[in-house]
């Protein structure tokens, strides 16, 4: 008999803007990338999205002293397909 499939908790991945001005006025390097999940918190400068056997399929970093051209300091990295949903127009696009 298999065991049932526990159903995961809901874990939410915010990027604080408040600690990103702070680290720019301050020329401090504090994580800005926080992983909430129920009542916990969890804080870092990069956070690894894992599938179901632990390999890494995503990253949200936060670089010391680099961003990107357009001007963002922190992103998300992946190697994987990503499907693209644009609510206004209705369209998606998938990114290979």
């Amino acid at each position: 008999m298999t065991k049932p499939k526990t159903k995961q908790k809901i874990k939410r991945i915010h990027v604080n803007q408040h600690a990103i001005r702070q680290n720019l006025k301050s020329g401090e390097y504090a994580p800005v990338i926080t992983v909430k999940q129920s009542k916990s918190n969890a804080y870092g400068h990069e956070v690894h999205i894992l599938d179901n056997d632990g390999n890494v399929v995503a990253k949200v970093v936060q670089p010391q002293n680099a961003r990107l051209s357009c001007g963002a300091r922190v992103w998300i990295e992946t190697q994987q397909k990503v499907v693209v949903i644009d609510y206004n127009g209705g369209s998606s696009i998938i990114v290979n």
